[in-house]
């Protein structure tokens, strides 16, 4: 018997995705593809949900690292206006893709952390997890739903506020984002995903292969992570040391 084709209505919760990418796309983005020995912070978080019977959001984590490694390199957090300024923000607000329920279906929508950098590890999960569990009032708000059902050119005008009013786009989408594909499967690997942030983390997944820890070879636990730059703001050498102390950040474990 031959198989049934069928159609049905593309959703509009998507249409956003479409315009972000599209206009993303113009971009001059430089990808810095680094692993991270998560093997001392996946150890900590496992011993917290024994011990507590509470787990603890990787996610929360990864966004707590962030906000103190920019509050050390605020020149990443900021943005080039129309007029060729350096829009440079003092807190650190942190976009972030939470799964929740929308009309019975399972879907990703956007959430921003506000203020990150002055933020405790505990305060960041326990936002992330009512934000799962709750309709998000950031960028899924009525006024964003109407905004989704007018006619692209129109709707793809939004993902230009980073470029001519940066303050604007802060107070709607935060200032940097952090996004996730390590789902897709078991295993390291990177995924590369075009951006209208200065700063865009896009976490891959954790692999097990051998380190060397005090001169010794041990398994270890690496987590894939790309790190998308706007070259037009940031030059490679502050990109690497950001990078870097980030890097350090997360394998202290910092905030665990």
């Amino acid at each position: 018997m031959a198989g049934r084709d069928t159609t049905e209505p593309f959703p509009i919760q998507r249409r956003g995705t479409v315009d972000a990418m599209r206009m993303a796309g113009r971009r001059s983005d430089i990808h810095g593809l680094v692993e991270f020995d998560v093997t001392e912070a996946s150890a900590r978080i496992r011993d917290r949900r024994e011990e507590t019977g509470t787990g603890l959001s990787f996610t929360a984590f990864l966004v707590c690292c962030l906000a103190r490694a920019l509050a050390d390199h605020p020149h990443v957090n900021a943005y080039r206006d129309w007029r060729g300024r350096i829009v440079r923000f003092d807190d650190v607000d942190v976009m972030v893709i939470v799964e929740t329920e929308i009309d019975g279906n399972r879907i990703g929508v956007p959430h921003v952390i506000r203020a990150a950098n002055r933020r405790s590890l505990e305060s960041i999960h326990d936002e992330i997890r009512a934000a799962q569990t709750g309709p998000d009032g950031g960028l899924q708000s009525g006024a964003a739903d109407l905004a989704l059902r007018l006619p692209g050119p129109l709707r793809r005008l939004f993902f230009r506020l980073p470029q001519w009013f940066p303050r604007r786009w802060k107070r709607i989408a935060g200032t940097v984002a952090v996004t996730s594909v390590g789902m897709f499967g078991a295993g390291g690997g990177w995924g590369i995903t075009p951006t209208n942030y200065t700063l865009q983390l896009t976490v891959g997944g954790i692999a097990r292969k051998p380190g060397i820890v005090d001169g010794e070879i041990e398994p270890r636990e690496y987590l894939s992570v790309t790190a998308t730059f706007d070259h037009d703001v940031v030059d490679g050498a502050p990109a690497t040391r950001f990078v870097q102390r980030l890097k350090e950040l997360v394998e202290e474990p910092a905030g665990l």
